[in-house]
């Protein structure tokens, strides 16, 4: 070899620096208008000629239009292509930061959240096995432990996953319900078993469960809607009777899904009482608590969630209450070890495990995670490092450092402090729908969750006709945006009424320029 050969070098950290330089130059803008705008949010209006940080709101072919987004096929645009395109993109995408967007079970994130999403686009890892991933995969495993033990799983093998949203971690519960209760399934499939199964939820149920139905082959129809009381809370009493008429059928009851914080009015199941009817027929309680669940950190409002550490197995999203960057879901459950037999599969080229490190008798299979331990009620078992091993997908994103960093951030204290903050925004919210006489409160006061549901009733006077109340509330909502607010609506018995959705980050002064809005708007639609 020539001595005199230069060795090739990299510039990549160079190219890493600026470019994040760049970036930062279009995104600390685009938070911090939305900072300057929370004033304009109070007064329930935009001065004219104001841009609306919230969004420009268009229609899907102006957008098209106006983008004009294309792909290179040939050389790329480089810097200033790319630089242009997010630019883009922040002009023309909902700014979550902003105090109005008050619309979906989620909002903005926050520094910490931005800063471990940077962190994780710099790993660029996956968290399938140890190997590749030693730290995020020790930090899951310890994140998912913590958090189980708030919601009462305390036992030897509690723990938790992530998965890629609260979707996922209703399926994979429902998966691994099915192969640990019917374990001929996990090899011979639903048609090894004697009979259709059914999958119980509430009326106010998230519509995942039917998708997980249908992912899993049991099909739409076996999922079983419970009545729910005036509160919008399963009726247990209903549940049995629907479970011993399922049987009465021929069919297999397998699975019942509580939910702590329904979709629509917040709702919290009473989870003792249906515990008792799983146990009495020996159905999988899961509870649903994407929503509901980070009410756990709160002395006040911990109460909510009481029995919910009797199910066999808890979704909760970080990414929804506690501002944490979406996707961030957790399923947790008190015995990991039936994660890992429903879900483990032999995969040599991927799974080594352990005992292949050390030179002892591997006969038995290395991934069978409980030891043979006579007299031993708290039997010691193989810890599961390979993550994969316990979930439905392979390739992992560790999401799960998204909710480590921030508890680091705020500690547990300080996830209290903004759960709290964030139910007495909404206590305060639905106080001044009852105080004023143009809504009509469906939720109760206090709602249960951060949601507020109401119609707008002028004088206090709902429309005589369901469609006209539907009407009213959906012209209102598109009218909002153009004020600088965004809120959904959902069906009611009278028509549509609106869902406000707080979060920890919005401010009572908000709230009450909301209210301003929506009486300026009325009186614009109801003729």
């Amino acid at each position: 070899m020539n001595g005199n050969h230069c060795p090739e070098t990299l510039t990549r950290a160079r190219e890493v620096e600026h470019l994040i330089d760049a970036v930062k130059a279009l995104i600390v803008p685009f938070v911090q208008a939305a900072d300057e705008a929370a004033p304009a949010r109070a007064s329930g209006t935009l001065v004219p000629g104001q841009r609306n940080v919230l969004v420009e709101s268009k229609k899907p072919q102006e957008l098209v239009e106006q983008l004009a987004f294309s792909l290179p096929l040939g050389q790329g645009r480089g810097e200033e292509g790319l630089l242009q395109t997010i630019q883009d993109i922040l002009d023309t995408s909902v700014n979550t930061w902003d105090q109005g967007f008050l619309d979906k079970l989620y909002a903005s994130t926050n520094a910490v959240g931005v800063a471990s999403e940077l962190l994780l686009s710099v790993l660029n890892t996956n968290l399938h096995v140890y190997q590749v991933s030693p730290a995020l995969t020790v930090i899951e495993k310890h994140t998912g432990r913590a958090f189980a033990n708030l919601f009462g799983f305390t036992g030897p093998r509690a723990g938790g996953i992530s998965c890629q949203g609260g979707s996922a971690s209703n399926l994979t519960s429902i998966a691994i319900a099915r192969n640990t209760l019917y374990p001929e399934a996990k090899t011979g499939g639903n048609a090894s078993v004697s009979g259709p199964f059914v999958l119980f939820t509430s009326a106010h149920g998230h519509y995942s469960v039917e998708k997980a139905a249908v992912t899993c082959g049991f099909g739409s129809s076996a999922v079983w809607t419970v009545p729910v009381d005036q509160a919008g809370r399963m009726n247990a009493s209903c549940l049995r009777d629907l479970v011993v008429r399922a049987k009465a059928e021929g069919r297999i009851p397998l699975y019942v899904n509580a939910t702590a914080g329904t979709t629509v009015l917040g709702s919290y199941d009473p989870f003792e009482e249906i515990s008792a009817v799983c146990r009495e027929h020996n159905l999988w309680m899961h509870v649903d608590a994407s929503w509901g669940g980070p009410a756990i950190f709160s002395a006040r409002h911990r109460g909510k969630l009481a029995g919910a550490h009797l199910a066999n197995s808890l979704t909760v999203n970080p990414h929804k209450m506690m501002n944490v960057p979406v996707t961030c879901s957790f399923l947790l459950t008190d015995d990991l070890s039936l994660f890992h037999k429903a879900n483990t599969l032999p995969a040599g080229y991927l799974f080594h495990g352990p005992e292949e490190e050390e030179e002892e008798d591997t006969s038995d299979d290395s991934n069978d995670l409980l030891l043979a331990a006579e007299n031993d009620d708290e039997k010691q078992y193989n810890e599961v490092w390979d993550l994969a091993d316990l979930t439905l997908q392979c390739g992992r994103r560790g999401d799960s450092l998204k909710l480590a960093l921030s508890w680091i951030y705020y500690g547990a204290a300080g996830f209290e402090r903004q759960v709290d903050t964030a139910f007495e925004t909404a206590a305060y919210l639905a106080q001044l729908v009852v105080e004023s006489q143009d809504f009509v409160l469906v939720s109760s006061n206090p709602p249960p969750c951060l949601q507020v549901c109401f119609y707008y009733a002028p004088g206090g006077k709902l429309a005589p006709l369901p469609d006209e109340n539907t009407r009213r509330t959906r012209v209102m909502v598109g009218k909002l945006v153009r004020r600088g607010f965004m809120v959904d609506y959902a069906p009611g018995e009278r028509g549509s009424f609106f869902r406000v959705v707080v979060n920890c980050q919005t401010l009572k002064g908000t709230v009450q320029g909301l209210i301003k809005a929506i009486k300026a708007v009325g009186d614009e639609v109801v003729v």
